[in-house]
């Protein structure tokens, strides 16, 4: 048997270099282009960027440009008016209308008379002695008109705070004690026990007083005056009237 005739007997592949190219170019496909697409597709995106770029560039280069020149027109013009200005010369003042002259009256003939009888020296003197007395008159009035107002007389209301030594002292005969308290000036009120604790009450009492005449100090010092029934006397409250 020839060489030809085992080749053809045994089970050999000849075709498979073709298949594996067909493989591979089968997964290339599946897993996108290659490489090298790859890098050319990035680089020509690059290229398009820069391309793109650059005619922003240029189009706001050429927005600036056109925006100095008209600054520069507008700055030409304005030391065109500046100039102008500085060469004309300033505008001469109007001159003031002249008065028209004041036509006189024919002058009368003044009788000049010798008589010192109608020459008065004091005069003036008289007046101001007038004007003084009609000025000492008019305070006079106003001093007795200002003396007939009657006075604004400072008044308050004062709320007082009277503590008794314990639950048995006589509340009633604290309260008349409080009021026989009489002095000018001073007007009580209306009155009320209030409770403190453990059965033992205090006298809330209200008063009008006159402050020139009564403070708080006197009536303090007026009622507790009555040893046997008032411990303490507090000012609860105290308001102007």
């Amino acid at each position: 048997m020839s060489g030809l005739q085992c080749l053809a007997t045994e089970n050999i592949w000849f075709d498979k270099q073709c298949y594996d190219d067909a493989e591979r170019r089968f997964y290339e496909g599946a897993s996108g282009p290659a490489p090298q697409q790859q890098q050319q597709s990035s680089s020509h995106s690059g290229d398009q960027e820069l391309v793109s770029r650059m005619k922003s560039l240029e189009l706001e280069n050429q927005t600036l440009h056109k925006v100095v020149e008209d600054m520069r027109a507008a700055l030409q013009k304005l030391e065109t008016r500046v100039g102008v200005l500085e060469k004309s010369p300033a505008p001469a003042a109007v001159p003031c209308a002249k008065a028209a002259p004041v036509q006189s009256a024919p002058a009368k003939q003044v009788k000049v008379e010798n008589d010192d009888d109608d020459i008065d020296l004091f005069g003036s003197d008289e007046e101001d002695e007038e004007a003084e007395c009609l000025k000492q008159e008019r305070l006079e009035a106003y001093a007795a008109k200002k003396a007939k107002k009657p006075a604004v007389i400072a008044k308050s209301s004062i709320l007082l705070d009277v503590k008794p030594w314990d639950d048995e002292t006589d509340m009633a005969k604290l309260e008349e004690c409080v009021r026989s308290v009489q002095m000018d000036g001073l007007l009580w009120g209306a009155s009320k026990l209030v409770p403190v604790g453990y059965g033992i009450k205090k006298l809330q009492i209200n008063c009008v007083v006159e402050d020139d005449k009564v403070g708080t100090d006197i009536l303090e010092e007026e009622i507790t005056k009555f040893e046997d029934f008032v411990q303490s006397v507090d000012v609860a409250a105290f308001n102007k009237i």
